[in-house]
């Protein structure tokens, strides 16, 4: 919400009586929570957090050094809301949408001066709209009325807005306008354009939320394969530092199967962000060879940035992933980190004085962690197409101490944990996903779309692996007291099952050309040639075959190589044949 957008709102004015950091509290402010103002000589956008009597409380989005009492306080009478329309994608945005490119534009200037504002889509620009209706129909709130060209990738689908009543349509036609002119016409007068507002803070309306069926594919064989999540899932990427969570999600946002991409980067280093605005325009979807930007919308409100905007990135996200989920999309939200937002979180309430609970965090913390990820699901719109946003959340826990409260309280939502592990990543095992404290809730009720698609053992493979791996853990514990060869040849031969698992299964590749991605198929057809491998491997061993022979057979080997093949079916083929001959000819 910019400046340009409350030149006909009612203000109010009061002036400041103190500053601590972000928050500023005024007095003679007429004003209701959740109001945007301005606070100030220079205008620094704020929102209202608490009213007490003639007291109100602000926090404040930019650095507030060098403001002081007496200086006025302007209410917008609006709540905090994002402007909604095309232009939203391949667009930066900070943490209350103002347009980073725009703002530095203006400035002349990659430092921004305070009170600087945009709106945040370019209420100029014109764009080719194609209508959906005509004269004489009938039009709900939600219901879509026409269609503009967003980019190669995106079909922007233009709504009614959910807050208004619908009518018939008086008026529709094809041409150029920008989003503020009115492109359809009711007969109860309202007017319908390529803009909306909505408050962050607020849900967008659906008609009913559904349990999701259809897998999110990532590509990451260790997600895809043991531990998935659904369209319209919830999923957590905690770990400490350097264990991969960013890398994870950059894989996510550029290789999951969603139709749009939202990227809050919350209080993460700058450097993190310039990597994702340096490489994703240049990067291909998979899915349509087109740039990946054009279905990605980021917002950057990096650790250098104030405090407060953190509080609100996750938010406008979430308000964006809805507005796309409206017209039919699966969207995909990655938030990096929900740790930096908790934060901010106890920043202000300590400002506040208020009560703190575990670790200063505030009382409320699972509160709003809870309303963010229930933002998340599989929904039937109100116009009745169905749509999807899946809520990815990294967590970095100060240590990598997963009983610390964000890690637990998110732990206690989200249906899908892949836990990094600082001891994987020091063996350079990425993604440093541990598969024995992962877990996903999803599986059961994803199987019968994997098994439709994919293989209808799907789910058996996977649980022998899983089973596999179970085994070899509590194997390493005897191992570490007396050692591998104090094991009986078929201990023995479960672990090197297991280190294929690992190696070749479980690793994967994020900066190979290839590996990067492996699609479901390839996922399973790895897992088969692992289980050829050990199937072989027993039986050769139960002819009595000794087990220093089977595992030293040339052929084996070769399943670490089969990630990094492009035609890895005549590979697999190959090798399943070369390892179960090389292995009979022992007995």
């Amino acid at each position: 919400m910019s400046k340009a957008d409350t030149t006909d709102a009612e203000t109010d004015s009061g002036v400041i009586q103190s500053v601590s950091g972000p928050v500023v509290t005024a007095r003679d402010l007429n004003a209701r929570m959740n109001d945007v103002v301005y606070v100030g000589d220079e205008g620094l956008m704020g929102e209202v957090i608490e009213i007490e009597g003639d007291l109100t409380t602000v926090q404040v989005y930019e650095e507030t050094s060098g403001v002081g009492p007496g200086e006025p306080v302007e209410n917008t009478g609006e709540p905090l809301s994002v402007d909604l329309g095309p232009g939203m994608l391949d667009a930066i945005y900070d943490g209350v949408q103002r347009p980073l490119d725009v703002l530095e534009g203006k400035m002349g200037s990659p430092y921004l001066d305070r009170g600087v504002d945009a709106p945040g889509i370019d209420l100029e620009e014109e764009w080719q709209f194609e209508p959906e209706v005509e004269a004489g129909d009938v039009v709900e709130p939600g219901d879509i009325v026409g269609v503009v060209e967003e980019t190669v990738t995106i079909d922007h689908k233009v709504m009614v807005p959910p807050d208004y009543e619908g009518g018939e349509v008086v008026a529709a036609e094809s041409g150029t306008f920008d989003v503020t002119e009115t492109v359809v016409e009711l007969d109860t007068g309202e007017e319908v354009s390529m803009h909306q507002e909505w408050p962050v803070r607020e849900a967008r309306p659906a008609n009913d939320k559904k349990t999701p069926r259809t897998p999110l594919v990532s590509g990451q064989r260790i997600l895809d394969g043991l531990f998935p999540i659904a369209k319209g899932g919830t999923a957590a990427i905690p770990g400490p530092f350097g264990s991969g969570k960013t890398v994870t999600q950059h894989q996510l946002a550029k290789y999951a199967d969603a139709d749009i991409i939202v990227y809050v980067g919350c209080g993460e280093r700058g450097n993190e962000m310039t990597e994702v605005i340096e490489d994703f325009p240049e990067l291909e979807d998979p899915a349509n060879g087109n740039p990946l930007m054009a279905r990605t919308s980021l917002i950057a409100n990096t650790s250098n940035m104030p405090v407060a905007a953190r509080e609100s990135c996750i938010y406008t996200g979430i308000t964006i992933a809805e507005y796309y989920r409206d017209m039919g999309y699966d969207v995909a939200l990655m938030a990096d980190s929900t740790s930096r937002w908790a934060e901010a979180m106890r920043e202000i309430s300590s400002r506040l004085e208020e009560m703190p609970g575990e670790e200063g965090y505030p009382a409320y913390l699972a509160a709003r962690l809870a309303q963010f990820y229930e933002r998340a699901g599989y929904f039937e719109n109100i116009n009745g197409t169905e749509g999807s946003v899946s809520a990815i959340g990294a967590v970095s826990p100060p240590g990598g101490d997963f009983s610390e409260p964000v890690t637990q309280n998110t732990l206690r939502i989200v249906k899908t944990f892949w836990a990094l592990d600082a001891d994987l990543a020091e063996r350079r095992h990425f993604p440093s996903i541990n598969w024995n404290e992962s877990y996903s809730l999803y599986k059961d009720q994803l199987d019968p779309w994997f098994e439709d698609e994919v293989a209808d053992d799907w789910a058996e493979r996977r649980q022998w692996a899983v089973d596999v791996l179970d085994e070899e853990t509590e194997l390493q514990e005897i191992v570490q007291l007396v050692g591998k060869d104090a094991l009986p040849d078929d201990q023995q031969l479960t672990l090197e099952v297991a280190r294929y698992l690992r190696e070749a299964y479980l690793q994967q590749n994020a900066f190979h050309p290839v590996d990067t991605f492996c699609p479901p198929e390839k996922t399973y057809l790895m897992l088969t040639t692992i289980q050829t491998f050990n199937d072989e491997a027993f039986d050769a061993l139960d002819a009595g075959v000794p087990v220093e022979e089977i595992v030293d057979i040339e052929s084996a080997p070769r399943i670490n190589r089969i990630g990094v093949q492009e035609d890895y079916e005549e590979y697999v083929e190959d090798l399943k044949a070369e390892i179960t001959e090389e292995l009979r000819s022992l007995y």
